[in-house]
């Protein structure tokens, strides 16, 4: 079983849409994850305190979106080469419904949950 042509222009358009929102993010976020500066108008450790607690939130969820890009830039390469919807572990082809899911997924269900459950030292 092979993903339709059908399937793969649908899972095409998804990720490039997808690229284009996450790219979006990351650009947004860049200017949260600046160096907090001391705002002499806040008074207290605890402004500052929670500035800092912000600015590592935003850094966190910039790595996220970062990742998830990566992922997405993997997978339209797959795409242009002929290879989306196969898993990178076992071959097969992944079912389209965890593609809808998460349509940049590298591997099919049972081998990701191999690689959570069991990741190799």
């Amino acid at each position: 079983m092979t993903l339709s042509k059908k399937q793969i222009s649908e899972f095409n358009t998804i990720l490039s849409d997808l690229h284009r929102d996450l790219s979006a993010q990351v650009e947004s976020g860049k200017a949260a994850t600046d160096t907090v500066v001391l705002d002499q108008s806040k008074v207290g450790r605890l402004s500052r305190m929670d500035a800092m607690q912000q600015q590592k939130m935003a850094q966190s969820t910039l790595r996220n979106i970062t990742s998830r890009l990566q992922l997405v830039n993997v997978a339209l390469a797959k795409m242009n080469a002929g290879d989306y919807g196969f898993c990178d572990e076992c071959g097969e082809v992944i079912d389209p419904g965890r593609l809808t899911v998460q349509p940049e997924a590298p591997c099919c269900f049972a081998c990701q949950s191999q690689q959570e459950y069991h990741p190799q030292s």
